[in-house]
């Protein structure tokens, strides 16, 4: 999923300012990260949200499904919405989706959490770089991972019912795969945007960042999701 297209369709002709753009997107992808990382890390801290949050499978479900409907709120309604609106979207959905990733706090170690995701991020960071600065297509690449991605959805839902760690192994690496390679194709697609569209003092410029920071930051939280299951170690 692509969730900054349709911000591109919202400013046809703006001057070109590619470094402005992609510094917006970065930093917007920044802030996305510290907010979810700061609310799983203190939700896990207290006992009060932790059992309300999942004692209950219909307060974990509803929070699965808020998160999940905003994404796609976000990404079919950007053009019509205020940049205040998508701002704050963006940001609640951080919130979100760090109520939803404080379980990692309990399940794993604090050190492993921190090397994975040093690692999530090295390897973030190359794929990245790469797709900025390769001239290649990535494309085909973009729509065989997307591909994948449906395939590792409805993989991940029937482990859900058997509950195969070997199944789940698997689906762990194909992944780290897809993401990875996720990783690169965005950020490629970003640098196209960027090449022809101004960030500079415009709401539909800001709101590309934003889109396009969307997207960058998902592929890293299930980057790293993948890599933790994998190589994070369990209390």
């Amino acid at each position: 999923m692509n969730p900054y297209e349709n911000a591109e369709t919202m400013s046809r002709g703006l001057s070109i300012n590619m470094p402005g753009l992609m510094k917006d997107v970065y930093a917007w992808m920044a802030i996305a990260l510290l907010i979810t990382g700061f609310t799983a890390y203190h939700v896990s801290e207290s006992p009060f949200l932790l059992s309300l949050l999942f004692t209950s499978k219909l307060s974990m479900w509803g929070l699965i499904i808020a998160t999940v409907a905003l994404v796609w709120h976000l990404s079919s309604a950007v053009s019509r919405m205020s940049l205040r609106a998508v701002t704050t979207v963006f940001l609640v959905y951080s919130i979100l989706n760090g109520l939803t990733l404080a379980s990692v706090f309990i399940v794993y170690t604090t050190t492993s959490i921190a090397s994975v995701f040093f690692v999530t991020a090295g390897t973030f960071a190359v794929m990245s770089v790469y797709g900025t600065m390769t001239k290649a297509d990535l494309s085909r690449m973009g729509n065989l991972c997307l591909m994948g991605l449906f395939g590792l959805i409805l993989a991940t839902i029937v482990n859900f019912f058997f509950e195969n760690s070997f199944f789940e192994l698997l689906i762990s690496y194909a992944g780290i795969l897809i993401f990875t390679g996720l990783t690169a194709y965005d950020t490629q697609q970003i640098r196209r945007i960027a090449e022809t569209h101004d960030t500079g003092a415009t709401d539909a410029g800001q709101k590309i960042a934003i889109m396009g920071a969307l997207s960058l930051y998902l592929d890293f939280i299930n980057l790293f999701l993948y890599l933790l299951r994998i190589a994070g170690d369990r209390r």
